[in-house]
């Protein structure tokens, strides 16, 4: 009789026990499945453009974030939701408009296209400064028109030393990892169509 109460206390802890274990197990399961979940929400939510990476050369994005000039640039890549664009392999080269550029805008022009309801028209104007290729200043000499991301073209023109893109003056240029950004005077206006 002590044998099988015995047996039977010892049934009863070894049951318990395999029962807590299973509950711990299923608790770190769950906990695990949940931040996996989560890194993949963010990842699907955010894009490419919001992975961090210290050894890399900075891209055509990280460039324009990092520019005390390029706020308003970067305020309106945000807008267009076009981040996820300029992080991509490319080569890319950007034609990026300075704050000046964007200020000499007629009043109320940019304020106007960072509106939710602008967005398709903010993007097509910002497509208009980017284009494939990674093309040194000397070497945009050599073109008369450039194909834009926003399937339309833009002129090149070469006054004295200066090169021009769509009217405006290439005033820097740097390298970045997945191509080059232009630094420009002016805002690149898309033809009206």
């Amino acid at each position: 009789m002590k044998t099988t109460k015995l047996r039977f206390l010892f049934g009863s802890f070894l049951m318990l026990f395999l029962i807590i274990s299973c509950k711990n197990e299923t608790k770190t399961t769950n906990a695990k499945a949940s931040a996996e979940t989560s890194i993949v929400a963010d990842t699907e939510n955010k894009g490419q453009a919001f992975i961090e990476d210290d050894g890399s050369a900075p891209n055509v994005l990280q460039i324009a974030i990092g520019s005390p000039d390029h706020t308003t640039l970067v305020a309106a890549v945000q807008a267009a939701q076009l981040e996820n664009v300029l992080v991509n392999a490319g080569p890319l080269m950007v034609f990026a408009p300075t704050n000046a550029a964007f200020d000499a805008l007629p009043d109320g022009t940019v304020e106007n296209l960072l509106k939710p309801e602008n967005k398709a028209a903010l993007a097509n104007i910002l497509k208009h400064h980017v284009t494939a290729g990674n093309y040194s200043k000397d070497f945009l000499k050599k073109f008369k028109k450039l194909g834009q991301a926003n399937d339309q073209n833009t002129t090149v023109e070469i006054i004295g030393d200066d090169v021009y893109v769509g009217g405006a003056k290439i005033i820097a240029s740097i390298p970045a990892g997945n191509g080059i950004v232009h630094v420009v005077d002016k805002v690149i206006l898309p033809p009206t169509q």
